[in-house]
């Protein structure tokens, strides 16, 4: 296997305990190492949050002097506050802003990204990252110093959140970390980084290895390798109770998901602004010298979200000895505005790999309680199995 540049990358956990460690990222409470991923940070609810009025952009002014208002009622943004220390409910389809219990001082070559947990997406829930005088979301510029702010939308369930819970997770990165097309491929020809979904699971050949600035993945409607073929998705019931993010397998899934079973014609119809849980077609590795994220497949797919939480680790889909041929890509897909028609095997979305400035000394899978490492069709951990 080839090895990564080390002059650009996404940095490892042993670089994001450096960055801790010279405090270019700071925290009270202290950073906790479980919070240490492959190639992520886990960033954590703080002690309030604010129930706004909508979503905004502080391309402005700074955030805080936003939320600094001794009454909410004459404030444009800020309808109340919330202590999370206890726990708090938020209710589905209200936007809330929380201050992060991390914040920044990043080194003038390093900038970072930030990205949903796997289980934050599979509820449905929104989340993106806010910082102060930006233009946009998630993406936090190289030399940033200041807070974290995290924009959280309950879309299809009201959830109990308390401070020091995980519902995002952040990448640092230096230079351009992009691996091309044609090194993806002559990665794929060494070590697979797509395996079809079926008994044999051979690696995907040449032919049906398709990349345009990222690997294409097709979606799976048949399920024809689950222990029951029939289900091949999930839709997310409207009416349901509180999910409490602090427990996990209680809950059953029946009050919460309707099972979609396969149609005659392997086609299912999206309904506008409905959720469901689908998954890929094929497999997916990412060997330990790369990361992985999940994109958006462009304009092309029409008014389709097919994803929230979108990173991949290092190690994904590999196992702890390197045992497993690939692991599914689960999909939280939410249309918009008019029904979609989609068939088995449809082209629809996209996965960019990007290197690693080294590889991690630790990966996905490999003594970390990875809930997902090898899911087929796989509701958040919150769900009874």
């Amino acid at each position: 296997m080839s090895t990564p540049s080390s002059h650009a990358g996404i940095l490892p956990s042993q670089d994001i305990k450096r960055l801790i460690a010279g405090r270019s990222v700071g925290a009270s409470p202290p950073i906790e190492d479980r919070q240490i991923q492959p190639a992520s940070l886990d960033l954590r609810l703080g002690r309030k949050a604010y129930r706004l009025i909508s979503s905004f952009l502080p391309e402005l002014s700074a955030i805080s002097s936003r939320l600094n208002v001794l009454d909410f009622y004459q404030s444009d943004l800020v309808m109340y506050e919330m202590d999370l220390t206890d726990g708090a409910i938020l209710e589905k389809g209200h936007v809330y802003l929380v201050p992060l219990l991390e914040h920044l001082k990043l080194p003038k070559t390093v900038r970072a990204r930030a990205n949903p947990k796997s289980t934050t997406g599979r509820l449905d829930v929104f989340t993106r990252v806010v910082t102060d005088l930006t233009a946009g979301f998630d993406e936090i510029r190289a030399g940033y110093e200041g807070p974290l702010f995290l924009e959280v939308v309950p879309r299809s369930f009201a959830i109990k959140v308390c401070t020091g819970q995980s519902l995002n997770q952040i990448r640092f990165i230096r230079g351009n970390a992009a691996v091309t097309d044609h090194a993806l491929l002559a990665l794929h020809r060494q070590t697979p980084l797509l395996h079809y979904n079926d008994r044999s699971r051979s690696a995907v050949d040449a032919r049906n290895f398709r990349a345009d600035h990222g690997l294409f993945l097709r979606i799976d409607l048949k399920g024809e390798d689950r222990v029951d073929s029939r289900i091949m998705g999930y839709r997310a019931k409207k009416n349901s109770h509180v999910i409490d993010l602090s427990k996990i397998g209680h809950y059953a899934a029946a009050d919460f998901w309707e099972p979609l079973y396969r149609h005659r014609h392997d086609s299912l119809l999206l309904e506008p602004e409905e959720f469901y849980i689908l998954a890929s077609k094929e497999r997916i590795r990412v060997p330990a010298g790369y990361a992985a994220e999940m994109v958006a497949y462009e304009a092309a797919c029409g008014e389709l979200r097919t994803h929230y939480a979108g990173f991949f680790d290092p190690g994904f889909g590999y196992g702890s000895k390197g045992e497993i041929k690939g692991t599914q890509a689960v999909l939280e897909v939410r249309p918009h505005d008019v029904p979609f028609l989609i068939h088995d095997g449809q082209t629809f979305f996209k996965v960019v790999y990007d290197r690693m400035m080294e590889k991690p000394d630790r990966l996905y899978g490999v003594g970390l309680g990875s809930s997902y490492q090898e899911q087929a069709l796989t509701l958040s951990k919150h769900f009874k199995a």
